[in-house]
This record gives C-alpha cells, structure tokens and sequence, in this order.
C-alpha cells in the first residue's frame, strides 16, 4: 500500500518590488503678490525599484514642479513624499540620486574628464579614484576618447552626456531628469533616447523623467504619468505593454503606435476635466 502522498507544496509568495518614490496626496501651492497658485493638487504616485517613469503633460502642468519635489529641491505644501523609505531631504543628503538639469550646467573652464570628477572631489575622493569612476562613466555614454575636451568644443549631444556621466558618477539609485533632450534636434534626439534606454537596460537604475514628447515617453518608460494642465494633477498612469528591450524600430509597431494613442486620449481628457 502506497504512503499517502505529500502534500502539496505551498507557493512561494513573489517578493513584491520595494517603492523608490511615494507620493502621496502632496500640493504645491506657491504664494504670490495677487493670489496663490496651485502648481499640485492631490498627488498619489508610486515608483518602485528599477522603472522608467516619464511625466508627461502640456507646459505649466507641474511636472518639473514634481520632480524637483522629490529630489527637495521644491518643498510640497501639503502631503507626503519618500525616497527610498526617508524624506526627500535625508535622501539628498544620503546621495540617492543624480539630477540631469534641461541644459547641461558644465564648468566651461574644465574639461569633460574635470566636470564629471568634480562631484566625486566634492565629496571628497581621492584623485586617482575619482577619475578612473569618472572614464568608467564617461565610457559608459560613448564619451570615451573626449575626456579631455572642454564643453565648448562638443556638441549639444555630446554635452548632455557629459552631464547624465557626471550624474551616474556617484552611483546614484535614482536618475531624475529634467526634459534633458527638449532642446536637441530629432536625429541627436532619437540617440541619445536609444544610448539612455540600453543604460538602463545595463544598469536597471531608478529613472524619474520629464518629457513633452509622447514619442519619447513611450519609447523610454515602463510606466507614463500623464499629468493634466495647472493644477497639475495625474490623469492616468498607464503600465507600458511594450518589451523592456527595446530598439527604435519599435516604433513602427502597432503595440507603439496603441500606447502612443493612449497617452494622447489621456492629454486630451486632461485639458477636458
């Protein structure tokens, strides 16, 4: 006679992805001569460890008011924000994230390799060290060879990675970046969009990202905010179907061209409430 079979084994419950950014029901409202703006209103928004998050909406929308919220550079009025479990200020004070500004912010008087090392000798690093993170990074963006350049003498392209290296320089979790390629032409664009995705394909870093390009949004994002105009308020979050691997072809598919829409339907229902 057999022995009673075993009991079935109990699934092993899936470890849930730990939240890098909570935000939860924060304002913004800033006070002027005439009467207070409100820049935020209401905003519940998570961002686990390891996604693409774009925040995308028409200008005036918050979005960089938002982003700066979390990276305590903007104090909210109201609500609750945390990066990586602490408030947004132990959070900067801990290094837990790079910034990559609109224009490129660098140093004209020193050189790419000096503009990149400069956070690591501010923190205290030692030379040697500092810059050989600094090449590994400047490598890393496709940099390698310009180290000894001055940011005159590149491109507007070549410029912004000079300042995403020198924000990865740290080792940040979180990348936070602030419409870094608006004001590039489409062909340096469409570069530096694909040089970005394989990073974080590579690296699987945090990356909060501000855009006005629906194109750019859905290309670049596991997640997409759509905020709505002032008060900025989020309209829809919308998981991205698309494959974590991603090539600019792909947006020439019809599974591009449905996120795509549906993003455009939530900017539209946006200006409408």
């Amino acid at each position: 006679m057999n022995p009673d079979p075993a009991p079935a084994a109990s699934p092993v419950p899936v470890a849930s992805a730990r939240p890098a950014v909570e935000v939860r029901d924060a304002s913004v409202v800033y006070q002027t001569a005439d009467t207070p703006v409100k820049a935020l209103s209401n905003i519940d928004l998570r961002i686990d460890e390891g996604e693409f998050v774009s925040l995308i909406g028409p200008s005036g929308c918050g979005k960089t008011t938002l982003l700066r919220v979390i990276a305590d550079l903007e104090q909210i009025s109201a609500g609750t924000v945390l990066v990586n479990g602490v408030s947004p200020h132990d959070a900067r004070l801990a290094r837990a994230y790079g910034y990559v500004f609109q224009a490129p912010a660098l140093f004209p008087w020193r050189t790419v390799l000096a503009n990149v090392m400069l956070p690591l000798q501010i923190q205290g690093g030692k030379t040697e060290q500092s810059r050989a993170v600094a090449m590994a990074h400047l490598e890393q963006v496709g940099l390698k060879g310009f180290e000894g350049k001055y940011p005159w003498q590149l491109s507007g392209g070549m410029q912004q990675r000079v300042s995403i290296a020198r924000a990865l320089a740290f080792e940040p979790k979180i990348l936070m970046m602030d419409e870094p390629f608006g004001a590039l032409d489409e062909i340096t664009r469409d570069r530096l969009n694909e040089q970005l995705q394989q990073l974080w394909q590579r690296e699987r870093r945090t990356v909060v990202f501000v855009t006005h390009s629906i194109a750019e949004a859905v290309y670049l994002s596991t997640k997409i905010v759509v905020m709505s105009p002032r008060p900025g308020r989020i309209v829809k979050i919308i998981d991205s179907p698309l494959p974590d691997d991603r090539h600019l072809a792909l947006r020439d598919t019809q599974a591009f061209m449905d996120v795509a829409h549906e993003v455009r339907e939530a900017l539209a229902d946006g200006h409408l409430e």
